[in-house]
């Protein structure tokens, strides 16, 4: 997919990205602790199931299960070596799944830990990071990329850096950040957004961290200052812990959906859930939308 055709497509209206993928993984089976990109190949049903739901309920965008699928994290597993192998059959199990009625986004994720001076990571060292995954997302078919759950504006200057240096493929930019907008490495939202766009990304915005109840002013300020469409992709509220341990998300489908529309209302127009959101949370959006 072309930039210019993204962005038609942005232009014609609300586009729903899915929901969550790891917290319905887990209702689905997944044991914590696995490697989730190992797991959903030996059990792609649950992912097939999962994806098609969330075209049936409206997503146009779906996000592979490739959020961790780079070295550092498949490192931890032994998988290092199977980077490209993973990421290309993961990408495959999402096309199954979009059987032509969505989009394919290669995903990719923060590193977690802030880059130097204030943390162990080289800007060099994250930037051959994200272009290894890049490139193999790029070559199992990806028509996108999405960066997501950012942490740092300096983590998203080394990934648009690669994206650019490997493919010409639309790239969405979120971060994850607190209700007042600031970003947990350093900076604001606002700041995020004008270095993005800047270094070329098609959208941005914010996903994760908090609910959508929370994000009116962020995405206000984001729709005022943006010259790509804004991406609201937060989880279903703030998280309980119940007492086997487990986070639990409160907040339902229709409150959800209504929150939603009030940033839909402030200038988002890429729309979706994270955390504790599930198909039924997407259809509910796609109804008040």
């Amino acid at each position: 997919m072309t930039r210019q055709a993204f962005a038609a497509m942005a232009a014609g209206g609300p586009v729903l990205l899915d929901g969550a993928t790891g917290s319905n993984l887990r209702v689905a089976g997944m044991p914590v602790g696995v490697p989730p990109e190992r797991w959903v190949l030996d059990h792609p049903t649950a992912l097939l199931d999962l994806q098609r739901a969330y075209v049936d309920a409206g997503s146009r965008i779906l996000m592979a299960p490739t959020f961790s699928a780079n070295r550092p994290a498949l490192d931890r597993f032994g998988l290092a070596g199977e980077l490209g192998a993973l990421n290309a059959a993961l990408v495959g199990l999402t096309r199954e799944a979009a059987g032509g009625r969505a989009l394919v986004a290669g995903d990719l994720s923060t590193l977690g830990q802030p880059l130097e001076p204030l943390g162990p990571i080289s800007y060099g060292e994250a930037y051959d990071v994200y272009r290894e995954q890049m490139e193999a997302l790029a070559e199992a078919g990806a028509d996108l990329l999405a960066v997501e759950t950012l942490m740092g504006i300096d983590e998203a200057a080394a990934a648009l850096d690669a994206a650019g240096a490997v493919c010409g493929l639309p790239v969405l930019c979120s971060f994850s950040v607190e209700a007042d907008g600031t970003v947990p490495f350093g900076g604001t939202a606002l700041e995020a957004l004008l270095t993005a766009q800047e270094l070329g990304a098609a959208a941005v915005g914010v996903n994760c961290s908090v609910g959508p109840d929370q994000l009116e002013a962020v995405v206000r300020t984001l729709a005022e200052a943006a010259a790509v469409p804004v991406i609201a992709k937060p989880n279903a509220g703030l998280p309980v812990i119940d007492e086997l341990g487990r986070a639990v998300y409160t907040m339902g489908p229709r409150d959800f959906a209504r929150h939603m529309a009030v940033l839909a209302r402030a200038g988002a127009s890429l729309l979706g859930g994270c955390c504790g959101s599930a198909p039924d949370y997407i259809r509910a959006l796609a109804e008040v939308l």
